[in-house]
């Protein structure tokens, strides 16, 4: 009786500081149809339930995750059920022809979150990364995160890259927008080859693009410096699709939570394309919103954390001066 009673001790204290262990992720989807979120853990990382499931637009869902966890996420689009019961995607999809990606990665091109939990001095590292191309915006916040910097910041593409996607790059008829290196194959696009370390592998024209319409994302291979965060391990994140100027949603216990949808920009000041819908079975409205710019303080403008007299003073600041002007005339 008394190993019995050290057993069950023993067994809810591992229960305790497993759960004691874990960190909140919870997805947003501001975009205005439903995404269908993706989930891929790293080898040697444990895997995450669900690894796929649908986020229809203005609501949340809270996964938890592990400490110690690393691996991507990203968004599919334009997903829907053929005559035989077959699940596929236009962008991002897993071809397991299912809703659960069952630990297979995203088709390219797709606009990846990438985070290792619990890492090197036990803090998380994490990225928005368009190396392997972009489908939609995202954004990474984790909670408490600083206004400036690579420590707690918010990391993300707030530009729709659609819209300002290359002839050459783009993809499923304007629904996406692929790398140089998905798109041409060569070493000095890729990182690869003769061009496999940060000296040799410079930014190109393409991924320089990239970089200015989205400061706070991976642009190519070696785009470390300004292009990974780190936080100290153990607080949560919000990963949003598609973020506008309204309150960030919570969730609980991966419940998912329908707010009043909001409004959308209209096609005449930032427009994006309707997403194609695969032929046969279900799906929704597949048309993708757009996000206002990527720098911190408009990403907590974006989640509705930017008080009125920081933004007054902020925006001041950015018209009277040339290049910020610049700036958001890219951004818009």
């Amino acid at each position: 009786m008394a190993i019995q009673r050290v057993c069950v001790v023993v067994a809810l204290l591992c229960i305790c500081l497993r759960e004691g262990g874990a960190v909140t992720f919870t997805f947003v989807n501001r975009c205005t149809g439903t995404v269908w979120p993706g989930i891929l853990s790293n080898a040697g990382t444990a895997r995450i339930e669900p690894t796929g499931f649908t986020l229809p637009p203005g609501a949340a869902r809270a996964v938890p995750f592990p400490s110690g966890w690393s691996g991507r996420l990203w968004a599919r689009t334009g997903c829907a059920q053929d005559a035989a019961g077959r699940f596929a995607c236009a962008t991002g999809d897993c071809g397991t022809g299912s809703l659960e990606c069952a630990g297979r990665d995203g088709a390219t091109p797709a606009t990846l979150a990438e985070f290792t939990l619990d890492g090197g001095g036990h803090n998380d590292f994490y990225d928005v990364s368009l190396v392997d191309g972009y489908n939609l915006p995202i954004l990474v916040e984790p909670a408490g995160s600083s206004s400036s910097g690579t420590t707690c910041a918010a990391a993300g593409c707030a530009a729709d890259l659609n819209m300002r996607c290359p002839a050459e790059l783009r993809a499923v008829g304007g629904a996406a927008c692929r790398s140089a290196c998905d798109a041409f194959g060569k070493p000095e696009y890729c990182c690869s080859g003769a061009f496999a370390n940060p000296n040799t592998c410079r930014p190109t024209a393409y991924s320089q693009a990239f970089k200015s319409a989205c400061p706070r994302s991976y642009s190519y291979a070696f785009d470390d410096p300004t292009s990974t965060f780190t936080c100290a391990g153990g607080r949560d994140y919000t990963i949003t699709f598609c973020p506008v100027a309204t309150p960030s949603l919570k969730s609980a216990g991966g419940a998912t939570v329908t707010p009043t949808t909001p409004t959308m920009p209209g096609p005449n000041t930032f427009g994006s394309p309707v997403m194609p819908r695969p032929t046969g079975g279900q799906g929704g409205d597949d048309g993708q919103g757009v996000m206002l710019g990527s720098n911190s303080w408009l990403a907590n403008l974006a989640t509705g954390h930017a008080s009125a007299a920081t933004t007054t003073s902020r925006m001041a600041t950015i018209m009277a001066t040339p290049v910020a002007l610049f700036m958001l005339q890219l951004i818009l």
